[in-house]
């Protein structure tokens, strides 16, 4: 299943991109991309997937060859839950899976809670369906003052050219920004993620896209649990066992509101929740996309979505 094409779906403020793999008769699979990544973040894992699944993976807003947010307007968390009821009424989606890498799980967990109707499985790769304020609270207003104070300093740099640099300078840049991220995944980001011009290539993403803790909903436990109750999917946590535990990097070592987050997914949902920690960093689905396919195909392929394999 290598093949693939192009989708672009009309919006408001231009289109979303996309691409699909395999028949749009099949049961559709909507994939989300992490913060800052785009469409290919997929590329690797799909194809080992199975054959009788209609695969879309999109490039949220100001992402990949998606179109950028009309100028004057921030990018927030609820916006990228909206973008994806936006393509499935485009694709006339009436019900749906979901499948998330990081902050495209927590888009994925908020839309599935907000249309619990629509939503047959959730596949939550290093992530969780919400960001916790458990350990943030002293945060949250100094965010959103950084968030709009970003916003209108890139609308002052975007009267200047884009920058361009080569692309072995802009494949540095990323691998040393992320990690977590190997050459060869990062070329492949690269691919959707820029565009060359004559001298090098640029940024296809929105400068007004920075740090994820500015546009993240942050909520209470309470809130989370609430959420939590108005699932119908089945929910399966691939847990990469070096991946993220916070959307800060200085606090992962604390882990305690991720266990909270998963005690209460299994506690609420029971036979409906399945965790498999897999080894790895937090690019797991990408670096070695063979070992989280299986878990994904058996749950994918169970009638009702509790059959993974570890």
């Amino acid at each position: 299943m290598g093949l693939f094409s192009e989708l672009k779906l009309a919006v408001p403020w231009g289109h979303i991109a996309a691409k699909a793999w395999g028949s749009q008769r099949s049961s559709p699979v909507l994939c989300l991309h992490g913060w800052l990544d785009n469409a290919n973040s997929f590329d690797r894992l799909i194809p080992l997937l199975p054959k009788d699944f209609y695969y879309v993976a999109m490039d949220f807003g100001g992402h990949g060859l998606s179109s950028h947010y009309s100028p004057g307007l921030p990018y927030y968390h609820l916006n990228f839950v909206s973008e994806v009821r936006r393509v499935a009424a485009a694709l006339k989606w009436n019900r749906l899976s979901l499948m998330g890498h990081s902050f495209g799980g927590t888009v994925g967990g908020m839309f599935s809670c907000i249309f619990p109707e629509m939503v047959d499985k959730l596949i939550l790769l290093d992530s969780i369906p919400f960001i916790l304020d458990c350990d943030e609270l002293e945060n949250l207003l100094t965010y959103k003052q950084k968030l709009i104070e970003h916003t209108l300093q890139v609308e002052e740099a975007a009267k200047k050219p884009s920058h361009v640099v080569s692309p072995e300078e802009m494949l540095q840049r990323l691998l040393k920004n992320n990690s977590d991220v190997g050459k060869e995944c990062g070329e492949l980001l690269l691919q959707r993620g820029t565009t060359r011009v004559a001298t090098g290539l640029v940024l296809n993403r929105d400068r007004r896209i920075a740090w994820p803790e500015h546009s993240f909903d942050f909520i209470s436990r309470e809130l989370f649990e609430h959420a939590t109750k108005q699932l119908q999917a089945h929910v399966l946590l691939i847990k990469a066992i070096h991946g993220f535990y916070s959307v800060r990097r200085e606090k992962d070592t604390d882990k305690e509101t991720m266990l909270f987050a998963i005690g209460k997914l299994k506690s609420i949902l029971k036979e409906r929740f399945q965790f498999v920690e897999v080894p790895g960093n937090h690019y797991a689905h990408m670096n070695q996309p063979q070992q989280v396919a299986s878990i994904i195909s058996s749950f994918l392929q169970s009638r009702d979505g509790t059959r993974a394999q570890q």
